[in-house]
């Protein structure tokens, strides 16, 4: 098994400048084989996946929280997919966040997100998350310098508070680049069935590339913590997204002590009539 831990380059737990050209979404730095091994691969680890989050969600002594961010296409949904196939949905919660309602855009940025913490035994995944609060607001001339540090100061904060009660935070960046950005828009539109993901705001975001990539490296950069470190994650390749993504979560809940409960003592030996 690979271990995410051991790669420094691409596991960033303390605030410092970042420069995603000089990391390649190419590599495969976690694969086992070829596509079809990788696929194999993850099979085999969605087993040991389901049997960790069934002991997390009965023993209720940890909480875990993984946020995906990513250009459009990165596969944020198709990564939740994958990597969450096999597991009991009672005990895992995905949470996609679109344009703020207008009851979530009179209140503070984080009041959303803070609202869908996991609780005691839960897995929760942030498709997007509170940094889109700052990236796109960023990008868009919406907000400063001033105001994106600031509230990077309140990302910290808050990412801070979790942790200090129970809560364990993987943040994965799902890392492509702008040719494959391309070749995946391009079959979206070229396919009936998957046209409707794609609308005239991807292609927006799309032509401000530079401006983004820049936006997420000042976002790595300054929230990137020990105890809320980030994980870039070349996503070239579907398979070793997916398979990566995996990797992370599990040897993540390998370091929890899971236990299932005793139960009642006076249900040991009852034979049922």
């Amino acid at each position: 098994m690979a271990d995410p831990f051991k790669h420094p380059n691409l596991r960033l737990q303390a605030p410092g400048r970042v420069n995603l050209s000089q990391i390649d979404p190419a590599q495969q730095p976690f694969s086992v084989g070829d596509k079809e091994a990788d696929k194999a691969r993850l099979s085999e680890l969605s087993a040991r996946l389901a049997e960790l989050q069934n002991r997390l969600y009965a023993d209720k002594s940890h909480k875990l929280l993984l946020v995906l961010q990513g250009m459009d296409t990165s596969g944020k949904d198709g990564t939740i997919h994958w990597v969450f196939r096999e597991v009991d949905p009672l005990g895992v919660r995905a949470i996609s966040y679109k344009v703020p309602s207008a009851p979530e855009a009179q209140r503070d940025f984080l009041w959303r997100h803070h609202r869908d913490v996991p609780v005691p035994g839960e897995i929760v995944i942030f498709n997007r998350s509170h940094y889109e609060a700052v990236v796109v607001e960023y990008v868009s001339g919406l907000i400063d310098d001033n105001e994106r540090v600031r509230r990077y100061g309140h990302i910290r904060a808050f990412e801070e508070l979790l942790a200090d009660t129970g809560t364990t935070l993987i943040k994965c960046f799902l890392h492509i680049s702008k040719d494959e950005q391309r070749h995946r828009l391009q079959q979206r539109i070229d396919d009936p069935e998957r046209r409707w993901k794609i609308d005239e705001s991807d292609l927006k975001a799309r032509s401000l590339w530079s401006n983004y990539q820049q936006a997420y490296e000042l976002a790595l950069g300054a929230t990137a913590t020990a105890h809320a470190p980030w994980y870039i994650v070349p996503s070239d390749s579907k398979s070793h997204r997916n398979l990566m993504v995996m990797e992370i979560v599990l040897q993540t809940l390998e370091r929890f002590t899971l236990t299932y409960p005793a139960g009642l003592p006076s249900l040991v030996g009852l034979k049922v009539k």
